[in-house]
């Protein structure tokens, strides 16, 4: 079945086959994470673990083991920048929940509207210390210099968000580079970590980055669509949650692009000012529909999922490379 106003025509793919591949050192890696959250400080190991413990298939995690192993590398090398990309991935959702004023995550109540805001930012801030504790036990200064470099292009794109919302006339090259900052940069540092934790060539390792990076953008773009297009079950947070906050997205840029000079009061009203009564999510779904936005969105995602597939050339046939091919095809067909 597919979702209202937009056609595909692409592989299933699923991430089934990766998660059973990685399943032994998933289970490290998640030991990893439950000894390393843990603290003296109460509050600290129960707010982490309200996010953590409701995690999903942790996609970054699993980019990682699946890179080193596909060159036929892993063990407590990858173990440990796995676990220290999950805490990276973590601690930013806390913080991104602040600032947005989110109210779920992973299909739970967001964590500041539980223990505050203060303590969730500090517990952000103990996980990406745990993050770092856990690179520099790696002795190794190439996947601590990715590791860090990605923290710091993450905190950009946060700001470069912050100081662009509610911007009607967001050019859409800003926009990508703001999702490749938010989103991509950590599946791309996830995949070229993992890659150098199996002592892989220069080319492999770029391949990899090559392949995370495209395959964060396919996925984010899908899940600003599926803001329009799905419920709270299959998003793990409100659906509408984007246009409500006023975030101009890719679906919702395009649609404005596309009426302008006729809606332009509505955008303004509903987006800019945020001044948002009944039946106006409604509506701006049906434009951004209407208008192709939707579709537009997923054939960009699919050309970057592609792109992400075309990056594992490189690597050796097997089964590792066929689970990353299939993540890549999923990226795209969750929609579906």
């Amino acid at each position: 079945m597919e979702a209202a106003g937009v056609k595909t025509a692409r592989p299933a793919g699923d991430v089934e086959a990766l998660v059973r591949l990685a399943a032994p050192d998933m289970a490290a890696v998640n030991a990893l994470i439950g000894r390393r959250m843990q603290s003296d400080v109460p509050v600290i190991p129960a707010l982490a673990d309200h996010l953590i413990a409701a995690g999903g298939k942790r996609l970054r995690p699993l980019l990682t083991l699946a890179a080193a192993r596909a060159l036929n590398g892993g063990g407590e090398k990858a173990h440990k920048l796995a676990a220290a990309v999950e805490f990276i991935h973590t601690a930013t959702l806390l913080h991104d929940d602040v600032v947005d004023g989110s109210e779920m995550r992973r299909s739970k109540v967001a964590a500041h509207l539980i223990w505050g805001s203060p303590s969730s930012v500090l517990v952000g801030d103990f996980l990406f210390a745990r993050a770092f504790e856990l690179m520099v036990e790696t002795d190794s200064l190439r996947a601590l210099h990715i590791l860090a470099r990605a923290s710091a292009v993450i905190s950009e794109g946060e700001v470069l968000q912050l100081t662009r919302s509610r911007d009607l006339r967001l050019d859409q090259s800003v926009y990508l580079q703001i999702v490749q900052a938010k989103t991509a940069e950590l599946f791309a540092a996830a995949a070229e970590s993992g890659a150098v934790a199996a002592g892989a060539t220069d080319a492999a390792v770029e391949a990899l980055r090559s392949y995370g990076m495209n395959l964060g953008l396919a996925f984010q773009l899908v899940d600003d669509a599926l803001d329009y297009a799905s419920d709270a079950e299959t998003l793990g947070k409100n659906a509408g949650d984007d246009f409500r906050e006023g975030k101009v997205t890719l679906p919702l840029l395009l649609a404005i692009q596309r009426t302008r000079g006729k809606e332009d009061a509505f955008w303004d009203r509903a987006v800019g000012k945020v001044e948002q009564v009944d039946g106006d999510f409604r509506r701006a779904r049906e434009l951004i529909v209407g208008t192709g936005a939707l579709q537009a969105t997923m054939d960009l995602a699919g050309d970057y999922a592609d792109a992400a597939k075309d990056a594992l050339s490189i690597l050796p046939a097997g089964e590792w490379r066929a689970a990353l091919e299939n993540l890549a095809d999923f990226a795209v067909s969750r929609l579906a």
